[in-house]
C-alpha cells in the first residue's frame, strides 16, 4: 500500500513538474507570437507612413511644376509658321510629361467622362440635350493625381 501511495504522489508530482514548464512554455509563445504580430503590424503602419510622406512631398514639388506644363501646352497651341520651333516645343512637352510620369503623376481624364467633384472642379454648365447628364464637354485646365492622391484638380465644363 505504501507503495502506491508512493506511485501516487510520484505520479501527481511528475504532472504537477511536466505542467508547470508547459504552463511557462505556452505563455512565452503567447508572448512571442502577440510581439511578432504588434512588429509585422508596426512594419506596415510605418511602411504606409512612409509612403504617404513621399506622395505628399512628391505631390507638392509637382504642383509646383504643373504651371511650367501649362505654359508649355499654351505655346504649343499658339499659331506659328515655324514648323521647326512648333515641333521642338511638342518634343520638350513630351519630355517634361514623361519626366513627371516618373514621379507617379497621372493625367485626370475629363471630355466624355462623368464629372466626379472628388477629380473635378466644375467652372462652368450648359444645358446640351446630345450629351449625357453630369457628362464633362470642356477642359479649361488638366487636373493631376500621384497614386490615389488628387494633387490638383481639373477645371471643367459640365453639361446637364
Amino acid at each position: 500500500m505504501e507503495e502506491e501511495k508512493k506511485k501516487e504522489e510520484n505520479v501527481e508530482l511528475e504532472s504537477e513538474t511536466t505542467e508547470k514548464p508547459m504552463t511557462e512554455l505556452e505563455e512565452l509563445e503567447d508572448r512571442y507570437k502577440r510581439l511578432y504580430a504588434e512588429f509585422e503590424n508596426y512594419k506596415k503602419r510605418s511602411s504606409k507612413e512612409r509612403e504617404g510622406l513621399y506622395n505628399m512631398v512628391t505631390g507638392e514639388v509637382l504642383l509646383v511644376m504643373l504651371p511650367i506644363m501649362d505654359n508649355l501646352e499654351k505655346a504649343a497651341s499658339a499659331e506659328t509658321t515655324d514648323k521647326s520651333y512648333q515641333e521642338g516645343i511638342n518634343l520638350v512637352i513630351k519630355q517634361y510629361a514623361t519626366a513627371l510620369e516618373k514621379f507617379g503623376l497621372k493625367t485626370i481624364e475629363t471630355i466624355g467622362k462623368r464629372f466626379d467633384p472628388e477629380l473635378h472642379e466644375a467652372v462652368s454648365h450648359i444645358d446640351d440635350g446630345t450629351k449625357g447628364e453630369q457628362e464633362i464637354v470642356e477642359e479649361y485646365r488638366k487636373g493631376y493625381m500621384i497614386g490615389t492622391k488628387v494633387i490638383r484638380h481639373a477645371l471643367v465644363v459640365v453639361a446637364n
